[in-house]
C-alpha cells in the first residue's frame, strides 16, 4: 500500500484497490514518512495518550510512600505530608527530586491520602485587632492551657502552652497543675530566654486575670505583664477567633506529643515535648528571624506583687443589644445618648479608668435615638475596653 503511494499512484485509487478507508492509507503513509520500507515499524501501537515524558519513576514514588511512613512513625514534628517529605529529601542529598505539588499528586494518586477536602476561607490579618501588630510593628505572645489529661495510672496533667503571633515561637511547659505561681514562673523562663513582647494574650481563665469574685482585682500574672511593661489582652469569652493561633497550637501539641505515645510518666512526657519544642523551633527559624524584634528582659528587674501598677490592659469583648460591656469587675454601660458602636465606659472610680476603644467590626451599627427606645435589628459590635492602671 506505502510502496504503491510511492511508486506514484494516487491515494484514493489505493484505497479502492486494498478495500480500505482514505485515512487508513493516509495514515500509514504518515507513519512510513522518511523511512525506508524495512525499517518502518509495521507493529500496532497501544491506543490512548502515551505517558508522560516528565512523570515521576516508579521508583521515586515508592520513595515517597516510603518516607511518608517513616515520617509518620518516627518524626519528632509528627508531620508526614507532601511539605515534611520534600523537605526530607532535601536533606537526603543534592539531586533534584519532584516538588512539593508532585509529591502531593503521588500520594493521592497511590491512596495515600485521608480522602477528605477541607474548605477553607480567608482569613483577616494576623492581629488585625491590634493596629502595631497588625503592621507588624509589634510581636503579641498567647498563652492558653491545656487541662483535662491523665497520664495511665492517675497522674493528672496540665499543660501551658504559648506562641508568637508572626514569628511562631513556641513554648510548653506540662506539670502536674498550673497555677498562678507556676504560669509567672513560666512566663518569666520564657521572655528571660527570648526576649519580652509587646503584647501577651490569655484567655479568660482566673489563673491569667485574677478572681472574679472581688471587683477590680488584678492577678499576678497581669501584674508581671504591667511591671515589664507588656500589655496583656484578654480575648472575647467564647470567641475562638482571637485565640485562633494558640488553639491551634493545642491541637497540634496533643495530637503530636500527647497522643502520638504512650507516656509512661510526667518526666517522659516533659522529654518528648521538649524535643518536639526543638524541632519546632528549628523549622520555624525563617519567620523567627522576619518577626518584629523583642525588646531584651531587663537586667535590673525584680518581680514585686505589692507594687502599684502602672500600664493598661485591653479587654476584646462583645456588646450586648443595648451597647453595654462586660470586660471583668463591675458591668460598664455607655452613655444613653451614644450607639452601641462606641463611646465612652464608666467604671468604679478611684479603681482605675475604663476607656473603649474604637469597635474592631467595620461599619458603624446604628445609633440609638434621644428618646432611650429599644434599639430593634441592632448588630453586636466587637469593642476593645482598655482599662489604665
Amino acid at each position: 500500500m506505502v510502496a504503491a503511494v510511492r511508486g506514484g499512484a494516487a491515494m484514493r485509487a489505493v484505497a479502492r484497490q486494498c478495500h480500505m478507508s482514505l485515512s487508513t492509507v493516509q495514515w500509514w503513509v504518515r507513519r512510513a514518512a522518511g523511512e525506508r520500507l524495512d525499517r518502518v515499524d509495521w507493529e500496532d501501537h497501544p491506543t490512548g495518550c502515551r505517558p508522560a515524558v516528565n512523570r515521576v519513576a516508579v521508583e521515586t514514588e515508592e520513595l515517597v510512600l516510603r518516607l511518608r511512613r517513616e515520617l509518620k512513625a518516627t518524626s519528632d514534628l509528627g508531620e508526614y505530608g507532601a511539605v515534611a517529605i520534600h523537605r526530607e529529601l532535601l536533606t537526603q542529598g543534592p539531586r533534584v527530586g519532584p516538588s512539593v505539588r508532585t509529591i502531593g499528586r503521588v500520594l493521592e494518586r497511590r491512596g495515600a491520602l485521608d480522602g477528605r477536602r477541607r474548605l477553607r476561607h480567608p482569613a483577616p490579618p494576623p492581629g488585625w485587632y491590634l493596629p502595631a501588630v497588625a503592621g507588624r510593628e509589634a510581636e503579641l505572645d498567647s498563652f492558653d492551657i491545656v487541662a483535662g489529661l491523665v497520664i495511665r495510672g492517675g497522674t493528672d496533667v496540665e499543660v501551658l502552652n504559648a506562641i508568637s503571633l508572626h514569628g511562631g515561637l513556641a513554648a510548653s511547659w506540662p506539670c502536674g497543675e498550673i497555677t498562678a505561681k507556676t504560669a509567672v514562673e513560666s512566663l518569666l523562663e520564657h521572655w528571660r530566654s527570648v526576649g519580652l513582647p509587646a503584647y501577651a494574650q490569655f484567655d479568660n481563665d482566673t489563673r491569667f486575670q485574677g478572681t472574679h469574685t472581688h471587683p477590680n482585682s488584678i492577678g499576678r500574672v497581669v501584674r508581671l505583664c504591667l511591671s515589664l511593661a507588656v500589655v496583656p489582652g484578654f480575648a472575647p469569652p467564647r470567641e475562638t477567633g482571637f485565640h485562633a493561633a494558640i488553639e491551634n497550637f493545642n491541637g497540634r501539641w496533643q495530637a503530636k506529643v500527647w497522643a502520638r505515645f504512650e507516656h509512661v510518666s510526667l518526666a517522659a512526657l516533659q522529654t518528648q515535648s521538649a524535643k518536639f519544642i526543638a524541632a519546632l523551633r528549628r523549622r520555624s527559624a525563617p519567620r523567627l528571624e522576619a518577626a518584629p524584634p523583642r525588646r531584651l528582659f531587663p537586667a535590673d528587674w525584680t518581680l514585686d506583687l505589692q507594687r502599684p501598677l502602672q500600664g493598661r490592659m485591653i479587654f476584646l469583648r462583645r456588646t450586648n443589644d443595648r451597647g453595654e460591656v462586660q470586660p471583668a469587675g463591675p458591668h460598664l454601660s455607655r452613655r444613653p445618648d451614644l450607639g452601641p458602636s462606641s463611646g465612652p465606659c464608666r467604671g468604679a472610680p478611684g479603681r482605675g479608668a475604663h476607656r473603649l476603644l474604637h469597635p474592631a467590626t467595620p461599619g458603624p451599627l446604628r445609633p440609638a435615638s434621644p428618646g432611650h427606645r429599644p434599639l430593634r435589628g441592632t448588630q453586636k459590635a466587637l469593642c476593645g475596653v482598655t482599662r489604665e492602671c
